[in-house]
């Protein structure tokens, strides 16, 4: 039997049961393996792919949806890749067009790389702001920010899933409570009971990622990634948005070095729904 073109391989959903091909797809690319976050993403958005005659896959992305059960309000697409025997032969091409189109009227949105960027924006997709990778070695100093922070308790899901939506713009519930299970640290900022930012570190290789990253101010902000890092004696990585000027200055003089530059791109909309003052990181890029 011949072996369908590549054009010809059907683009299908992904399960929990691909994650170890999802898996070996990133590392073809030079990417970390970063199961822990592909299981989370399989399980909390939808995963497509396009698996590969000769085993494993030829490209795959995920689209986590965010919104009521009845209409989704955005959607957010990350990990797209495709391996490198078949790059360059417009399969991340096809395999977004495939994703735009199964979106419908939802708007979307993704962190582009440099070398992604082009493809992006060829499909319709425009810049609306950008975002900086830090990763290093906290180190702890300069005032006390009298912030009172501590661990979340499961009393406190029901809030902290008001709390994102309001500053988020849509309502990520899935999201939300599956933290507790996906975090190595959950941790919440209150002002007089009232719970006024949150954070969590998860795992990743040989770092704890730092988001997602909400909080009523930049000194709320400081105080909840000083608390994460006052239980962890692993590297802290994040990606904070750009306009946290005041904040990305202090993590650079608390150890933290810039990596990387991501483009924030939308597609349907011209800015992203929510206060962006109070949205300071991403859970992940991969899911906005």
């Amino acid at each position: 039997m011949a072996t369908p073109s590549l054009p010809a391989l059907p683009i299908r959903r992904l399960t929990l049961r691909d994650l170890p091909a999802c898996a070996d797809l990133s590392e073809d690319r030079g990417w970390p393996r970063e199961e822990h976050k592909w299981g989370f993403l399989l399980t909390a958005g939808t995963g497509y792919g396009i698996d590969d005659p000769e085993g494993g896959l030829v490209a795959a992305c995920v689209v986590t949806e965010y919104g009521s059960w009845k209409r989704s309000e955005l959607g957010a697409i990350g990990m797209v890749l495709v391996a490198e025997r078949h790059a360059r032969r417009g399969v991340g091409r096809r395999l977004m067009r495939h994703v735009v189109s199964a979106m419908g009227t939802t708007p979307l949105t993704l962190h582009a790389t440099p070398n992604g960027r082009p493809l992006y924006e060829e499909l319709g997709f425009k810049v609306i702001g950008r975002a900086e990778m830090l990763c290093g070695r906290f180190t702890p100093g300069g005032p006390e920010s009298g912030v009172t922070t501590r661990a979340a308790t499961a009393e406190d899901l029901p809030s902290l899933v008001r709390l994102d939506e309001e500053v988020f713009g849509a309502d990520r519930t899935p999201l939300i409570t599956r933290l507790p299970a996906f975090a190595n640290q959950l941790r919440v900022a209150e002002d007089g009971g009232r719970i006024i930012g949150y954070t969590a570190a998860w795992p990743n290789m040989d770092t704890h990622v730092v988001g997602p990253l909400i909080a009523r101010d930049t000194r709320t902000a400081q105080a909840l990634i000083t608390s994460l890092a006052a239980h962890t004696d692993r590297p802290l990585r994040t990606d904070i948005d750009v306009r946290h000027e005041e904040l990305l200055d202090w993590a650079k003089a608390r150890g933290l070095a810039s990596v990387a530059f991501n483009a924030v791109m939308a597609y349907g909309i011209t800015d992203l729904p929510g206060d962006w003052t109070r949205r300071f990181a991403p859970l992940t890029v991969a899911a906005g």
